[in-house]
């Protein structure tokens, strides 16, 4: 067994060092939101509480639940992000496997086209101006359509479906597989890493999203949680319990922002261990090939 030297001896110390400060840098502002949405508004106010609850209860959440359409809020945005996710990767792995076919013609025109809108976006303004003449505001449509593929995903798929042998294409063609088939049975069970990793990128994106849902909806029926806890946090310093019903003569605006965002970031939390085992994996998509 070969020992350490002094210096892989100091080298070991310090990445354990590193590791625990960039732990503890990682987790510690999500530890705090939790024990602060579980503190008294007055302790959070006092600065009490660093690493654990202060007179602990669940007051916050109990106010934050009487807020004006969070519940429907919450449940569009699960709407939003689900359904958004699934048109977004339809329409991200279609796109990929056509650009993925080796013979395609034109296909580095094609491909241009696509990157081209990354270097050059059309702004707020024509997004917003385009979507208006299409009759979509105030429609859950818009949130759905509007970031339906990102580029650089497609570009990521494409590059995973790239690295699938020819030789398997030929075989099933030989065997009368169209590409439909091909794409369907073959492409698509093989890229489950990849679905996985950019499935998750996109349900992220539009989990978190705001701005948008704000310009283009109206109807405080269809608004995402995200524009809720935005009002929460923006408004914080305006009389705002009207219109939330919050009570803050028992909570405060502080310890009820934290619990609103202990509730928007449950999701993330709960998912993420499912597809934890695809990440690794799916991360390095378009590492080698590009």
């Amino acid at each position: 067994m070969n020992r350490m030297t002094v210096g892989e001896k100091i080298f070991t110390v310090f990445n354990y060092i590193f590791m625990i400060v960039l732990v503890f840098v990682t987790v510690y502002p999500v530890y705090y939101v939790l024990i602060a949405s579980l503190s008294s508004g007055n302790a959070v106010s006092m600065g009490k509480v660093i690493f654990t609850v202060k007179e602990f209860t669940f007051e916050a959440y109990r106010q934050i639940f009487r807020t004006k359409n969070l519940l429907s809020s919450y449940g569009n945005t699960v709407f939003y992000s689900v359904f958004g996710t699934l048109a977004s990767m339809i329409f991200t792995t279609m796109a990929a496997f056509a650009l993925s076919v080796r013979d395609l013609p034109f296909k580095k025109s094609l491909t241009l086209l696509f990157v081209f809108t990354m270097w050059f976006s059309p702004g707020m303004m024509p997004t917003y101006l385009n979507i208006r003449n299409l009759h979509l505001l105030d429609t859950r449509t818009s949130i759905i359509l509007h970031g339906l593929v990102l580029t650089w995903y497609l570009i990521l798929m494409r590059s995973f479906f790239e690295s699938i042998p020819n030789e398997m294409n030929e075989s099933a063609k030989i065997d009368g597989a169209n590409e439909f088939i091909l794409f369907k049975d073959i492409y698509l069970p093989l890229s489950g890493a990849a679905i996985a990793t950019i499935g998750l990128y996109y349900f992220v994106l539009r989990w978190n999203s705001y701005f948008w849902a704000m310009l283009l909806l109206t109807d405080e029926k269809k608004i995402p949680l995200q524009v809720v806890l935005k009002k929460l946090i923006v408004d914080m310093n305006v009389n705002f319990s009207e219109a939330t019903n919050i009570d803050y003569t028992v909570t405060s605006r502080e310890t009820s922002i934290f619990a609103t965002i202990m509730i928007s970031v449950i999701p993330m939390l709960v998912i993420y261990p499912f597809i934890q085992k695809y990440f690794v994996k799916g991360i390095m998509i378009g590492a080698v090939k590009g």
